[in-house]
Formats: structure tokens, sequence, C-alpha cells
């Protein structure tokens, strides 16, 4: 009685009551053994959120690092263009573009040229070269200063990070050209165009132009992979970068262009009635991109695969359509033939498979004299892409029908 805390005893027991313990011996051997899987379980998750917490100080660390690296190259890059052009000289004719390093013209200074108009080693004097040298090493450890103090949030109110905007301004230039260079190229260049773009994510992930190329990037994973799961997650991972770029920069094409190519691409292994969702939701997108941009062949080729795809609705999806939506969407053959008829009047020769999707209109209606004409057009262009592709084994298909 004595070993028994009083506040385990029943009440209104005396002194010569004999306790008898609440649980009997098997259930508190039980209920220890429960406590101690329950610590052992809370010691582990301390030590992973440890971890945890020590992996994301040290990511920080290290992306704070990279981005300073990124500033400082692209200081020393800015100052050795624009050395030559220090001293004012009334008689300058270097650009001051990014895209020109060099002094045109033949310019005939007291400075001392070589021929070609590049100015020579011993141009300068010794006082001169040290005074710029030094103005160089100033200015860099000025933007890494600032860099650090903006990545703490702690840049005093009477400094302008105009340096910093600046730089930052020339390289995003600098990755977007590149960008759509990668992925104008092979497989191998789209792969690399993705990469490049989430690495740079962290820098530029609030400017337009970023965001809609990284959602194409997306659009490019889905095409060059295979596996259902890795699609349906390259698809939505940009509709969602999409989704927010929406939300503050309505007024881009390009957004809504992609965001619209994102919700077919993300609906492909759907069911008929989101397949079909999606379909309202990228007639809208392409209808509001061509408002704001209408010269872009593109959009129109991709209105035009809507309209045929609508136009051949199986009669299970036409069967869905009327029974869960008021207003069905509507469109003909001879609607998807008159955009595409729009492509070639913008762009001609514009896509293999544009020219493709023409014959086929104009099988479909009837006219085979045009249906064969378009197919030879059609056999004239390279095939660039994937759906290029595949267009030319539905020629292939059409031909030996036609044969037969």
């Amino acid at each position: 009685a004595q070993a028994m805390p009083s506040a385990l005893l029943p009440a209104g027991a005396g002194d010569g009551v004999v306790p008898s313990p609440l649980l009997r011996q098997d259930e508190q051997l039980e209920l220890l053994e429960r406590l101690d899987f329950v610590l052992r379980n809370v010691v582990e998750l301390r030590k992973e959120v440890e971890e945890l917490r020590n992996s994301l100080q040290h990511l920080a660390v290290e992306i704070v690092g990279e981005v300073r690296s990124h500033l400082e190259e692209t200081q020393r890059v800015s100052r050795r263009r624009k050395l030559p052009f220090f001293r004012d000289r009334s008689d300058s004719t270097g650009s001051s573009s990014i895209y020109f390093t060099a002094s045109s013209g033949n310019l005939n200074t007291d400075d001392g040229e070589s021929e070609g108009g590049y100015t020579t080693a011993n141009a300068e004097s010794d006082y001169d070269r040290e005074s710029e040298r030094e103005s160089e090493d100033e200015v860099s450890c000025d933007t890494v200063r600032t860099v650090r103090r903006d990545s703490l949030d702690l840049v005093p109110e009477d400094e302008s990070p105009l340096v910093v905007d600046s730089l930052l301004e020339e390289g995003l230039g600098q990755l977007l050209e590149q960008a759509d260079r990668l992925h104008s190229g092979d497989e191998q260049d789209r792969r690399e165009g993705f990469q490049l773009l989430l690495n740079n994510k962290l820098a530029y992930a609030g400017q337009q132009e970023f965001l809609w190329r990284l959602a194409r990037a997306h659009c490019d994973m889905w095409e060059l992979t295979e596996d259902t799961d890795e699609r349906r997650s390259y698809a939505t991972g940009g509709k969602e970068e999409l989704e927010l770029a929406l939300q503050k920069w309505d007024g881009s094409a390009e957004c809504h262009q992609w965001f619209a190519i994102l919700c077919g691409q993300v609906s492909e292994q759907e069911s008929i009635p989101k397949r079909i969702q999606a379909g309202y939701v990228f007639k809208e997108h392409i209808d509001k991109a061509i408002a704001l941009k209408p010269q872009d062949p593109q959009l129109y080729y991709l209105l035009g695969r809507w309209c045929y795809q609508v136009a051949h609705l199986g009669w299970l999806e036409k069967r869905t359509v009327s029974a869960l939506f008021e207003a069905p969407p509507t469109a003909t053959v001879q609607d998807a033939l008159q955009n595409f008829l729009r492509v070639e009047e913008l762009s001609p020769g514009f896509s293999k498979a544009g020219r493709v999707y023409i014959a086929k209109c104009y099988r479909d209606l009837g006219n085979t004299t045009a249906a064969m004409l378009w197919m030879d057009l059609a056999s004239e262009l390279p095939g660039n892409t994937k759906e290029d592709a595949e267009s030319e084994k539905e020629l292939q298909e059409m031909r030996s029908v036609w044969k037969e």
C-alpha cells in the first residue's frame, strides 16, 4: 500500500485497505511495450527531423553560393565587355549590346590601335589598367554583398539593388535564348533545355517569359517519355506552373497556349468525361491566345486539330457529351480545314503534320483531287518531330488505301 500512490486508491478506502492494481500484469507489460515502441519512434523521428533540417540548411547554403557565383561570373563577363569603353570618348562607336564585344568601324584616337579597330595592349597606361581592375573588383564585391543581403532580406532602405536587377535581366535574356535554341534541337537538346530551366527556377520563377518556357519544357519531356506515370507527372507539373502564371499574366498568349496543351496532355489517360471537360478548357485558352496573338500559325494548327477531333467524336463519346453537358462542343471538318489553311496562309510549309491534316479534311469532304495534291505537298516537307513521323505513316496508309 505504501508503494501505491494515493491517487490510484479507490475513493473512500481506509488505511487498512490493500490496493489492487488497475491493470493486470500482462496488460501492464503490454502497455510498457507500447510506450517503449512509441518512445523509440519519437526518438527516430526526432533524428530524421534533425537530419532534414541540416540538409535543408546545406541546400540553402549551396543555392545561395551558386547564385552568388553566377552573378560574379556574369559581372566579370560584363566588365570585360565594357573595359574598352570605360573612359569618355566622343568618337567611340562601340555597341553597348551584350551581343557585340569588340569595337566596330575605323577608329582614330590617341590611345593607339591595331588594324581592324581593336584597341592594342599598350594603348593604356599602367595606371589606367590598374584603376579599371580596382573598379571591377569593387563592383564585383558590391554585387556579392548586395546578393547576400538580398538573400537574407537585409537590404538597407537607402541602397537600390539596381546592379543585381540588371545582372539578373541580362542573365535571363541569355538563358531564354539558349532555352529556345535547345527546344528547337533534337531529343538530347530538349532534355538539356528542361534541366537548364529547372536549374534556374529559383532565380527566375517570378518571370513570365521564363515560366511559359519551363511549361513548354514540361511538354517536351512529356513527348519524349514513354512511361505513363512519368508523362502524367511532367504534364501536371507544367500545368501547375502555368495555373499560377495565368493568375498574374492573363494577357500572355504563350501562357494560354501551353496551358491548353498541358490540359490535353494531363487528360490523355483520363476517362471520357474528363477528356471532354479538358477539351472545353483547351478550346477556351486557345481562343484567348488567338485573340492576343492572331498571327501565330501554331495556334490555328492547334485549333484545327481540336475541330477535327470534335468532328470525329465516336458514338460513345457523343452520348457522354449529351448526357453530361448542356452545350456540347460542336465543330465540323470544314471548320478544321479552314484553320489548317489559315496556318498555310500565315506560314507556308509550317509543318508536315498540318498538310497531312489538310489532305485528310479534303478526303473526308470527298475532294479526292485536293486530298492527293496536299498529300504530295506534305511529302515534300522533312519530318522534324515525332508528330511528323506519325503523319508520314498516315500518308503511307492513305496512299495504300487509294491504290487498292
